[in-house]
């Protein structure tokens, strides 16, 4: 029995309609097809896994379709059966690698081959995959063949560095830049794609996905492809996602949110110790610490953004992001913000990171020992919410009930000799003597 074939070979599209998050490259491109005004080279570029060679895959097979002139192709003639997917390919379709035949003699090469006529379709299509890595003797070998082909050639150049092809060869091309795909349009694809495939998935879950993948489809399908093989029965939950992929449980973040607020600091020195004791990775604590305050920062600024959609979060989480924000001030959340971010710079390439996370947190719980401007307003932002609560600031003792201290008796100023006598001032009045009975 053979093993199925991985996510992202499986789904792979076959015609522009099925590409997602590029509809400004496929509009544009089915036009063309469709109105038979297509260019003789093209260079797609853009993050890697967000369908640039899919695209050009797309694009040869529509126009050796027999059908062609179309936006899409056919999949019914013998040439679009061939590039389908699982399809044995085409003789007149070549895919090059330009990272392992970028070199001059592999352009000589392929220049000597390009003037020969397609076998059994329309043209003679090049898809060169990686394109920046052609050294600049091999473009200048195929400078002229790029600029005057005959007829029946066309280029497609596929590359994530589109600044590293000569500018000779890109202005000879028609540029399209692919872009990564929105975290909504991934989290819809992702549901769509465990009903087909008959797993559940708890939306919980989904966002980590849509993380981890950074908004490339083929990373995505690929941490999705790992965790639907390691789910149960109960199918991927949060849990499994969470401790598969590497991030912080929520609940670490919770209590040392919590803990940032109450101003608890053994709570959150706890929390750093689980995080080392438990096998997790300072930085990655203290990133998942920067992605919660941001937010935590985003919710004070718009309280229903868990609900619009601004922030990708569950109903529950998005209930407990709106309490904890309510529980800090503006300034201070900025302001811890800002050093966890700073902390977290500081990391890469540390030799100690448990001690810089140690740091950051003291630095977030002692706003009295920063004398900037951020610290002063923490420290403002503290004092507000202490009197919201108790009406007096936290730092005025009650006045203690001790008996006063008997009042000394106050002298009459010293007036110089020589001031005359209608200017000086006339003498307190004494307290009448007490009549003993």
């Amino acid at each position: 029995m053979e093993s199925p074939l991985a996510l992202y070979r499986r789904y792979r599209p076959e015609t522009f309609n099925e590409v997602i998050g590029q509809d400004h490259v496929t509009a544009p491109l089915r036009a063309a097809l469709a109105n038979n005004r297509v260019n003789h080279a093209y260079l797609f570029s853009g993050p890697r896994g967000c369908g640039k060679t899919t695209s050009a895959r797309i694009l040869a097979r529509a126009l050796n379709c027999e059908q062609a002139p179309v936006a899409d192709p056919c999949g019914e003639c013998d040439s679009c059966r061939d590039l389908a997917r699982g399809g044995p390919g085409s003789i007149d379709v070549i895919e090059i690698d330009a990272a392992s035949h970028g070199g001059v003699d592999d352009a000589r090469d392929l220049r000597e081959k390009a003037f020969f006529a397609p076998v059994r379709s329309r043209y003679k299509i090049y898809i060169i995959d990686e394109a920046h890595m052609v050294s600049p003797q091999g473009f200048n070998a195929l400078l002229k063949l790029v600029e005057e082909p005959p007829p029946h050639l066309r280029f497609i150049f596929a590359t994530t560095e589109p600044d590293k092809v000569i500018g000779t060869i890109r202005s000879r091309t028609h540029h399209y830049p692919f872009r990564l795909i929105p975290p909504r349009l991934l989290s819809s694809y992702l549901s769509e794609l465990c009903e087909r495939e008959g797993v559940a998935i708890e939306p919980a879950a989904i966002p980590l996905v849509v993380r981890a993948g950074g908004g490339s489809a083929r990373d995505t399908l690929s941490v999705l492809d790992q965790l639907l093989g390691g789910a149960g029965p109960e199918g991927v939950t949060h849990a499994l996602a969470t401790g598969l992929l590497g991030y912080t449980p929520d609940s670490l973040l919770d209590e040392v949110v919590d803990a940032f607020a109450a101003g608890d600091g053994a709570a959150v020195f706890g929390v750093v110790d689980k995080v080392v004791e438990t096998g997790q990775d300072p930085r990655r604590f203290t990133e998942d610490l920067l992605r919660r305050l941001r937010d935590l920062v985003i919710v004070a600024a718009v309280p229903d953004a868990p609900a619009t959609g601004l922030i990708d979060v569950s109903e529950d989480a998005g209930e407990r992001l709106v309490a904890q924000a309510a529980r800090f001030g503006p300034a201070d959340l900025t302001r811890a913000a800002d050093l966890v971010a700073a902390g977290l710079t500081e990391m890469r390439g540390a030799t100690a990171p448990r001690l810089l996370l140690e740091l950051i947190c003291a630095r977030v719980l002692l706003p009295g020992a920063d004398h900037g401007t951020e610290g002063l307003a923490a420290r403002l932002d503290r004092l507000e919410r202490r009197m919201a609560v108790t009406g007096t600031p936290a730092a005025a003792a009650p006045a203690a009930a001790a008996p006063s201290a008997p009042a000394r008796p106050v002298r009459p100023a010293q007036v110089p000799e020589d001031v005359p006598a209608q200017d000086r001032p006339a003498p307190a009045a004494q307290a009448p003597e007490p009549v003993p009975t």
